[in-house]
């Protein structure tokens, strides 16, 4: 599982024009599932992007979580992230898990974040064409992997 993260000072989603989601100062993670994800990939992301420490203490460090900010969480599916491109040009997404598999994950990582991590969770919809905009805050980006 691949998820990059960007902490936010907002950030929406559009379907066909209509904005589906949006939040204000959080995370926005763009989540790629692998062909041999599983609930243990799950919970260890789902746990990592909780307790990720990229927000500002006192002191400007980086030293508290998205729920210590009092943040949400805008989770977006995102297959591409496992475009390879070591041969030729145009990536191969053969290492991306396919819908039927990754759609229950996603949906897992989702559910983990609210009920066992109390975040607010919105989301894009899984396999629709979206436009997603954001205001990254620094900017920060980290990528998650396992």
């Amino acid at each position: 599982m691949r998820a990059v993260v960007q902490r936010v000072h907002r950030a929406s989603v559009r379907v066909d024009g209509a904005t589906v989601s949006s939040i204000e100062c959080g995370l926005l993670v763009y989540l790629g599932i692998h062909r041999n994800d599983s609930e243990e990939t799950v919970q260890w992301i789902a746990r990592k992007i909780a307790g990720l420490r990229i927000f500002p203490d006192g002191d400007g460090r980086f030293n508290r979580s998205v729920r210590e900010v009092g943040g949400a969480i805008l989770v977006v599916s995102q297959f591409t992230l496992y475009g390879d491109t070591a041969h030729g040009f145009r990536p191969s997404f053969s290492e991306a898990a396919s819908p039927e598999l990754a759609e229950p994950l996603y949906e897992r990582v989702i559910a983990l974040l609210r009920s066992e991590h109390s975040l607010p969770v919105a989301t894009g919809i899984f396999g629709a064409m979206m436009e997603v905009e954001s205001i990254n805050w620094g900017p920060v980006t980290i990528l998650l992997e396992k």
